[in-house]
């Protein structure tokens, strides 16, 4: 396209300077010469007063010698016949260079002529003498007087041309690369894409269209971006949510008792397990992670409390776990997917089981608000020693089953309502974790209350167990 534009401006510019310089150059020159033929014949008219006066032949001699085209052999006067002398000649005074029917065209025409001899051309002036006769003042112009200036003037113009011709070219060469860079870029940067670097993108710069066109990519590679980080934590959520059954088969697993096919069983656990960490640590490994901002549907928390509920007494039972749920009797509405509650409740519960001992008690309790419902988990197990490097997002605690992701769900979920999650100390002694779920797109207060107290969000484990 660079050369392209520089060739189209090459011939245009060309085209425009002959079509200009070319007539131009011929003015010029008939001007040079229309300035050559003016002087001479004002020159040619000095003598009209002298033959005026008299046509004697040493007088005329005189008045021709004094001047300077005279002096210098230019300058010649043809007098007529003197009357009275029918087929006389006529006298000539001077170098004569015009021919006869030159002279008598001039005579005939009774204004000036210019007739073209060897070196150049000479101006034929009819002049009246006293006798009434009409004489012809004969003036040679030499060549180099007609074209006096006019190299000059073309070699002017030819500069001026090839100056015009140049600076077109250069002009439309910076234009060409305006417009080719930030193509070249954003043909780069697509080829980066397509490669796999996703942080490719292109300067929005550029004539107005290739800008519009790297505003249009970037916008596409961030929506690539998103979607690809989408992708991997739905890969990684949905991993997770895998742990709960998974839990539950270890516990029963370990209900089994000895023998090969109960040991077997439990070592597939253990493997399956492993694998689930696997996939998950894999899937989180790209950030940045985003989150679609699609509008959800609400749920019933307290519904759903109930019916997790459920399932985690029946283990409960069977590991000698005192269970208390409060504040679910009647429907608590809130801004958040039904399975989105699921997993968060699914996976602080599924922590209490896996890193807490048998026999320890554990509540949940809901509290609807006017501007926010709290769901709060507590153990009585030994809690956590640093909540904030338990919420630090993806950080695990480094053992196996550990992945730091149960958390993040828990934490994700509150944020797309503007709540948030902390962690705190329970009344049971252990660990506390609030779920602060806001109904008008409130931040939670930072203190207040037996809810500030109860700073939490997350989970704990033994020590510093973070899922």
């Amino acid at each position: 396209m660079r050369w392209a534009l520089v060739k189209v401006s090459l011939a245009v510019t060309v085209m425009v300077v002959v079509a200009f310089a070319v007539p131009l150059g011929l003015v010029v020159k008939e001007m040079a010469r229309d300035r050559a033929f003016s002087n001479a014949e004002r020159r040619a008219a000095g003598l009209a007063p002298v033959l005026a006066i008299t046509t004697d032949r040493e007088q005329l001699e005189r008045a021709v010698a004094t001047t300077e085209d005279g002096a210098e052999g230019r300058l010649a006067v043809h007098l007529p016949a003197a009357p009275g002398r029918p087929g006389g000649t006529g006298t000539e005074i001077g170098t004569r260079r015009a021919a006869d029917e030159d002279l008598d065209t001039t005579r005939a025409l009774g204004r000036a002529t210019i007739a073209e001899v060897s070196g150049g051309s000479v101006l034929l002036q009819p002049t009246a003498v006293s006798s009434g006769q009409v004489a012809v003042v004969e003036l040679f112009v030499p060549e180099g007087e007609v074209s006096n200036g006019v190299a000059t003037a073309w070699l002017v113009l030819a500069a001026v041309g090839v100056a015009l011709i140049v600076g077109s070219v250069a002009v439309a060469d910076r234009l060409g690369l305006r417009m080719v860079q930030p193509a070249q870029r954003l043909a780069r940067a697509a080829h980066e894409l397509g490669e796999g670097r996703l942080g490719a993108r292109v300067r929005e710069e550029g004539p107005p269209e290739l800008k519009s066109a790297a505003v249009a990519f970037n916008s596409m590679a961030d929506q690539v971006v998103r979607l690809l980080a989408n992708e991997r934590e739905l890969a990684a959520d949905l991993s997770h949510r895998l742990r709960t059954p998974l839990t539950v088969l270890r516990l029963n697993a370990a209900s089994l008792g000895s023998g090969p096919a109960a040991e077997q069983t439990r070592a597939a656990v253990e493997q399956l397990e492993r694998e689930v960490d696997t996939i998950i640590r894999t899937a989180r490994e790209a950030k940045p992670q985003t989150r679609a901002g699609a509008p959800v549907v609400g749920c019933d928390a307290a519904e759903v409390v109930r019916e997790r509920m459920e399932f985690w007494s029946a283990l409960a039972e069977d590991e000698d776990r005192k269970v208390r749920v409060a504040g679910v009797e009647r429907p608590v509405r809130i801004p958040v997917a039904r399975p989105e509650l699921v997993a968060a409740l699914d996976a602080l519960l599924g922590n209490v089981f896996r890193h807490t001992p048998e026999g320890t008690a554990f509540s949940v309790d809901l509290h609807n608000g006017d501007d926010a419902v709290i769901v709060l988990v507590s153990d009585a197990g030994p809690g956590i020693p640093d909540p904030a490097a338990a919420l630090a997002r993806g950080a695990g605690s480094g053992r196996d089953g550990s992945t730091g992701l149960g958390l993040d769900i828990v934490r994700r979920m509150a944020e797309t309502t503007g709540g948030d999650v902390r962690i705190g100390r329970s009344v049971l002694g252990g660990t506390e974790v609030r779920i602060w779920i806001a109904l008008d797109g409130r931040r939670a207060p930072a203190t207040g209350g037996r809810r500030g107290r109860r700073a939490g969000a997350g989970r704990r484990g033994r020590g510093a167990r973070k899922d």
